[in-house]
């Protein structure tokens, strides 16, 4: 049976749908199995085998039949020749760094990022392997392109940012970095390929929590490195094989059928987000709406120029009350649920308080405690009126 494939003549949705996904050739099933071997079967003389060499089935730490599938369809929907899958977020951003950064590397990265590369950059690399890093307020591209030193070799940007949601223009930054003959790197989580696709707007690689909108669900972990074989390549031997943060097959395979419904997903999520977000800013009670879709927002007009289709399910928001409030006003929450990670089906809220410790790095208005929100894809009047009752139980309404 020949494999069937889906290329750039069809839409995102349609190889949302079939891209990595083909005929089962010994059962005929028309979804590929989870192959849960952690070993494949060896040629007639396998001496002259390289055991750290990647791409064909030979250990699942080398890669596997599924983590192949998904690779396969994430390229497609970012639009990029070549991806690498493993087994969280973290562990792309770490595979990433690790492989291409040698001591005495200058590395230029957004001063709102997601924790991990926070304490990656500004502390474990720069600590115990000498890369140089300066963290930045990439909002502003001039501030990118005064940071550059002749040894910069990766600019790392986060747009939209977590938590603050601060929006980076990616063609700007993308160009800066090409004329430096440095890197640039997006983390593309908050945003999806639905949303956003960085190696489109020049980026040399986009990162993923595949944990998130990928999968969708809330129940699978992985991450995911998407950009040109002649890079990934190196991450594949350096960080995959040999660092051995390989995703499993199960978690591989509950994400590629999590990224099915990613395209109609994602448009539930924007248009939610977007509604809560401009209902949120018409309240007194409310000291601030941080959402890229909102006119009032600082990135808006960047946003809307490299975001296609809508702004993302996260956004954050504060309160005129004090700090044990903001947590009453939590408890009492019926619908949304208290807990980190963001992209579920499922409406999740974090109480961000005062004290975190990148507070010198965010805006004013954060300073005084605030909320991550991921929107969900429940009915959004179901999800005001639970903001809504509660903020009425803690005397805010």
């Amino acid at each position: 049976m020949t494999k069937r494939t889906y290329g750039k003549e069809y839409g995102f949705k349609t190889r949302a749908v079939h891209t990595g996904n083909d005929v089962d050739a010994e059962t005929g099933a028309i979804k590929r199995p989870i192959t849960m071997a952690n070993s494949y079967e060896l040629p007639y003389d396998p001496s002259d085998m390289n055991w750290s060499s990647a791409g064909g089935n030979l250990y699942t730490r080398n890669g596997g039949s599924n983590q192949k599938y998904l690779q396969e369809k994430l390229a497609s929907l970012e639009n990029s020749e070549d991806c690498i899958v493993l087994s969280s977020g973290v562990a792309a951003l770490s595979g990433l760094f690790f492989a291409l950064l040698e001591k005495g590397d200058h590395v230029i990265f957004s001063s709102v990022t997601y924790i991990a590369v926070y304490r990656l950059l500004n502390e474990l690399l720069n600590n115990k392997f000498g890369v140089e890093t300066t963290i930045v307020d990439t909002t502003d591209p001039e501030n990118v392109r005064k940071a550059i030193r002749p040894n910069t070799k990766l600019i790392h940007i986060e747009t939209p940012g977590n938590p603050t949601l601060m929006i980076s223009d990616i063609e700007a930054i993308a160009k800066i970095a090409h004329e430096n003959n440095a890197l640039l790197s997006v983390d593309n989580t908050f945003a999806s390929p639905y949303n956003q696709r960085p190696i489109e707007l020049g980026a040399d690689f986009t990162i993923e929590s595949l944990t998130k909108y990928i999968n969708g669900h809330g129940d699978s972990m992985g991450g995911a490195i998407i950009g040109k074989t002649e890079y990934l390549d190196i991450i594949r031997a350096q960080s995959q094989i040999n660092l051995g943060g390989v995703i499993s097959p199960f978690n591989a395979w509950l994400i590629m059928r999590g990224s099915v419904t990613l395209p109609l997903r994602m448009k539930q999520h924007n248009e939610n987000a977007l509604a809560v977000a401009k209902w949120l800013e018409s309240l007194d009670c409310v000291s601030f709406v941080a959402y890229p879709g909102l006119e009032s927002f600082k990135g808006h007009e960047i946003a809307k120029k490299q975001m296609h289709d809508g702004y993302g399910g996260v956004l954050s928001f504060g309160l005129k009350t004090d700090h044990d409030t903001h947590n009453k006003f939590v408890s009492h929450l019926k619908v949304i649920t208290s807990a980190v990670s963001l992209g579920h089906d499922e409406s999740l809220i974090v109480f961000l308080g005062e004290d975190d410790e990148r507070q010198y790095l965010y805006p004013d208005e954060f300073s005084n405690g605030f909320f991550r929100f991921s929107v969900g894809i429940e009915d959004v009047e179901d999800i005001i009126t639970d903001i809504e009752q509660a903020l009425k139980k803690v005397g805010l309404l």
